[in-house]
């Protein structure tokens, strides 16, 4: 790490393009209209907040101590976030001084917004699916905010570390590592031992992802600038910023599309990584009004019931009849998500399971009047049976024909309904505390992206390029539901056009961004297991 720490003090000595836009004033307008957005989106949170407790009886203050605590640090780590992978969403339009740093910082976080707020969730419960199904059902438990706790503050940790070093590293690398170190060592740490707690296909399924895209965003960004150098003749595109001239105005409306692109898609995907987690802070703190979807229509809960009773009928023509019930479905089931192993009593116990979701469904007509001493149980009971349908169907089908697996998976999905969702209000907290990283945190990890890593300063074409295949890339994440880095494709993406265009790369850099790359997850992962191991023995 010494070549990285040579590389990081001359950062600043450097003379950067930027110093003289940095000297100038700044954007009055642009940090106006991002107060303005900022006391708006607390006003909007704080209502909705105070809406939603509205019906819960308060018995003790610890518990919204507890949710005030997880909440700051994890929206701490969104904003830790926004250091990173906001920042490389405007690095290529502020370096080219097609905006100012304030109105592209705001225009980011705009497009982010709109990013959370259209997306669908599926990312952030992709997430959390990694974690041991025993620590998503107890997560009001001492062990649950161990977990919530050691992971994201061992993701902050490492994000302001390399942060610091000015290091493009990825804080999808560092969420997952973080899990995957939870989850070892409260397998360590359980009486069954091993590792049977972690989805490790899961787990290999989104290390996929984040290995593959940024190869993908060297390889499509070095082609695409090679095929717009051959198809489009327009010399300025090809040329490095001039003094702090903005570009001509077709090449800026370029670069602010690339920038609203990426930012847009950043927040559709790396913007879903925290609300997983804010979700179970909540689920584990005021269950009342959060453990189930309250805003799902009676329309809606008279559409679950029916689904439940074919799903029950379904699962009752394919359960061994010569199978003793089990005395608790529940433990039968969350050993068969724990372990894998389809047993001769699993599909009777799901079957008990959506049984009893239904007879509590139907008897309170409405998942908002579901007693609050009930609600966690009757959430965790869809959640289990929700992961135990998904896993029989991916691993174990029992004989289910086409019909019934299409019949089983629209019940699973109005599961996903009452239980995977995100209020409104998260959304605009993870939007604004990712925009407000971003207008703090922006410079170091914009000169890297700019200045650093190829031996040439970043033409405009290079940075389309680069925004263009970020875009794509993670859009066609969000389709498949997995976590990909904002910050490696676009640098990997910036290395693929210098290689191409045959600027050269400053390999000081380039080895230091891929030594992040490589050593993000153990050491996020060796953090995480070590303050999981700690605050379990406080707890």
């Amino acid at each position: 790490m010494a070549d990285l720490a040579t590389v990081v003090e001359a950062i600043p000595a450097r003379k950067s393009l930027l110093d003289g836009k940095m000297k100038q004033s700044s954007s009055k307008l642009g940090i106006v209209a991002f107060l303005a957005a900022l006391l708006g989106g607390l006003g909007y949170i704080a209502f909705h907040v105070s809406k939603d407790l509205d019906n819960v009886v308060v018995t003790s203050v610890w518990p919204y101590v507890l949710l005030a605590l997880a909440l700051i640090i994890a929206l701490g780590f969104e904003f830790v976030n926004g250091f990173h992978d906001t920042a490389n969403a405007v690095a290529t339009v502020i370096y080219t001084h097609s905006l100012s740093p304030n109105v592209a910082v705001v225009l980011s976080g705009i497009c982010n917004l709109a990013g959370v707020l259209l997306s669908t969730g599926t990312v952030a419960y992709a997430v959390i699916t990694l974690l041991p199904v025993e620590l998503i059902l107890q997560v009001s438990s001492g062990a649950g905010f161990a977990m919530v706790f050691a992971l994201l503050i061992a993701a902050i940790l490492w994000n302001l570390g390399t942060w610091w070093l000015g290091l493009p590293a990825s804080s999808s690398h560092t969420m997952v590592g973080s899990i995957i170190g939870v989850g070892l060592a409260n397998q360590l740490m359980s009486p069954h031992g091993g590792a049977s707690g972690l989805d490790w296909q899961q787990v290999v399924k989104v290390l996929k992802a984040l290995l593959i895209s940024p190869v993908m965003g060297f390889a499509l960004a070095g082609i695409l600038i090679l095929a717009s150098k051959q198809f489009i003749k327009f010399p300025s595109l090809y040329e490095a910023p001039k003094d702090n001239q903005p570009p001509p105005f077709p090449i800026r409306a370029l670069m602010v599309l690339t920038c609203t692109g990426v930012s847009f898609f950043h927040g559709s995907n790396d913007g879903q990584k925290g609300m997983g987690l804010i979700m179970l802070i909540l689920i584990g703190t005021v269950p009342t009004a959060y453990a189930l979807n309250h805003a799902v229509s009676p329309m809606q809960t008279q559409d679950f019931i029916s689904a439940s009773q074919y799903a029950g009928q379904i699962l009752d023509e394919h359960v061994d009849k010569t199978v003793v019930p089990s005395s608790d479905p529940r433990a039968e089931v969350t050993a068969y998500i724990r372990t894998q192993q389809l047993q001769p009593a699993t599909v009777l116990s799901v079957k008990a399971l959506v049984e009893n979701v239904n007879r509590e469904v139907v008897l309170y007509k409405a998942f908002k009047s579901v007693p609050a001493k009930d609600q966690t149980n009757v959430r965790n009971d869809m959640y289990l049976t929700s992961e135990a349908l998904r896993l029989m169907a991916k691993n174990h089908n029992p004989g289910f024909t086409a019909t019934e697996t299409a019949a089983l998976n629209s019940y699973k999905s109005k599961l996903d309904k009452a239980t995977r969702f995100i209020p409104d209000w998260v959304k605009v907290a993870v939007a604004l505390a990712l925009g407000l990283g971003t207008m703090v945190g922006w410079k170091r990890v914009v000169i890297t992206v700019g200045e650093k890593i190829g031996k040439d300063h970043l033409t405009y074409a290079q940075g389309a390029c680069a925004g263009i295949v970020t875009m794509a890339t993670i859009f066609a994440a969000d389709q498949f539901g997995l976590p990909v880095s904002t910050t490696h494709i676009l640098s990997s993406g910036v290395a693929g056009t210098m290689s191409a265009s045959g600027s050269g790369l400053r390999m000081s850099t380039v080895r230091n961004i891929a030594a992040g790359w490589v050593f993000t997850m153990p050491a996020a992962a060796l953090l995480s297991c070590l303050l999981y191991m700690v605050f379990r023995s406080i707890s």
